[in-house]
């Protein structure tokens, strides 16, 4: 009996490791992405794409464009999304997405690479900046229905020419172009932080999941090889 108890400890350490993880949604995919793309010159992701391979790989280098507009603070920027979202139970719901872009690239060197702005989505990667209040005080832009004492915050995300960023995706040739973009299954994913602290904003503040979820797996694992060994030599004995 005790064999039956041990691995089932361990089973349910596993199930409670894959509840932590699961609740990071496609933010951990994203992390590991960042963590585990090879990483290739702009230079060699221009060659992929000419030969026809088709490879998820990361670029570094430099945000440029001829078209760039400016925010508040007279930035330079190449693409920036604005949410407003509502508090809803322990997360947020948004309900207004506002996406401006112009065509843009990364450069290392020489050589630049065109990022699919249209293709940028959950893998967006950078420090947001957020504003907090209540539905009442968005007027005619809160939705209808909604209670004007809902909490709502207004969250944007921007890329600027004068950063460096580091880029993942899939190289493929458009027309005369190469351009990086989704594929294979994979997001495009275009972030401005090194990988740590493009690991906390997805994270969300949550430090301490990421090393439960660690925590459980590992005992998870071990519990689990134990009973299954017990039971085992209990079977041969």
């Amino acid at each position: 009996m005790i064999p039956q108890l041990v691995l089932l400890a361990g089973l349910v350490l596993l199930v409670a490791a894959w509840a932590v993880l699961r609740s990071f949604g496609s933010r951990l995919r994203v992390g590991r992405l960042i963590a585990a793309t090879p990483r290739v010159s702009v230079e060699q992701a221009l060659a992929l794409a000419g030969t026809g391979a088709v490879r998820y790989v990361r670029v570094d280098g430099r945000l440029d464009s001829e078209e760039e507009f400016e925010d508040a603070d007279h930035r330079p920027l190449v693409f920036r999304r604005t949410r407003l979202e509502a508090r809803d139970g322990r997360g947020w719901r948004t309900f207004e997405d506002q996406r401006q872009a112009v065509a843009f690239e990364l450069r290392e060197g020489m050589a630049g690479i065109a990022i699919d702005a249209d293709a940028l989505d959950e893998g967006l990667v950078v420090l947001p900046r957020e504003s907090v209040g209540t539905a009442g005080d968005l007027l005619e832009r809160a939705p209808a229905g909604l209670p004007a004492a809902t909490p709502v915050r207004a969250r944007i995300e921007q890329l600027s020419s004068v950063e460096h960023a580091m880029a993942l995706g899939v190289p493929v040739r458009d027309g005369a172009a190469v351009r990086l973009t989704a594929g294979l299954g994979r997001p495009l994913v275009v972030t401005t932080l090194e990988p740590p602290e493009a690991m906390r904003i997805l994270a969300a503040g949550r430090t301490t999941a990421p090393r439960a979820a660690a925590t459980l797996l590992a005992a998870g694992l071990v519990l689990t090889a134990i009973g299954s060994v017990w039971l085992i030599v209990e079977a041969l004995t």
